[in-house]
């Protein structure tokens, strides 16, 4: 380049998060979709242009023991839940990860728990990414009512541009509300 300046790659923020359905852990459909078409829309064959990050929120239970009885629970509960719920998310980050080297993507990759809402403005604010890349469920109004979508605040409060990906028709199960 001119003048010895070195070429900075763009840097996407792609947030991801683990499939509801139970039984399937692994990466969301939203969160595969937002990916795959980062991928075939942005970074096409640029690869050494772009850097992805990855950042997954694991959401705490609200009484901390997830599927299990809170009534029975010792301390060797706590310390099973909290390796079960790192190693899950390290087997999803696994996935966008190795989906990268295998293309040649530089990437980071990494977990924070919280709210997903307000841990992903967080990041937003202190990586400073280029833009930010979320899946959408489509929900529909009633649905959006009770749960709420992340896509939608991000798009309202994040410091940076955001695409948001909805989900095709076909990709989406019977309930909008498993991902």
């Amino acid at each position: 380049m001119e003048g010895g300046a070195e070429s900075v790659a763009t840097r996407i923020m792609v947030g991801v998060n683990e499939s509801t359905i139970k039984g399937y852990p692994h990466a969301s459909i939203s969160s595969k979709g937002a990916f795959e078409w980062t991928l075939k829309k942005i970074v096409r064959s640029n690869t050494s242009s772009f850097k992805l990050l990855f950042l997954h929120v694991q959401v705490p239970d609200e009484d901390g023991f997830g599927d299990m009885d809170s009534i029975y629970a010792s301390p060797d509960d706590f310390k099973s839940m909290n390796h079960r719920n790192k190693i899950r998310g390290l087997h999803l980050l696994e996935y966008f990860v190795h989906r990268c080297h295998e293309i040649g993507v530089p990437c980071e990759a990494w977990i924070k728990k919280g709210n997903p809402k307000e841990v992903i403005l967080h990041e937003v604010k202190r990586v400073q990414p280029d833009f930010l890349v979320v899946g959408s469920r489509g929900l529909g109004p009633f649905q959006k009512v009770f749960v709420g979508t992340v896509s939608e605040f991000c798009v309202k409060h994040a410091e940076c541009p955001v695409i948001t990906i909805i989900r095709k028709p076909g990709e989406a199960p019977q309930d909008p509300v498993d991902d």
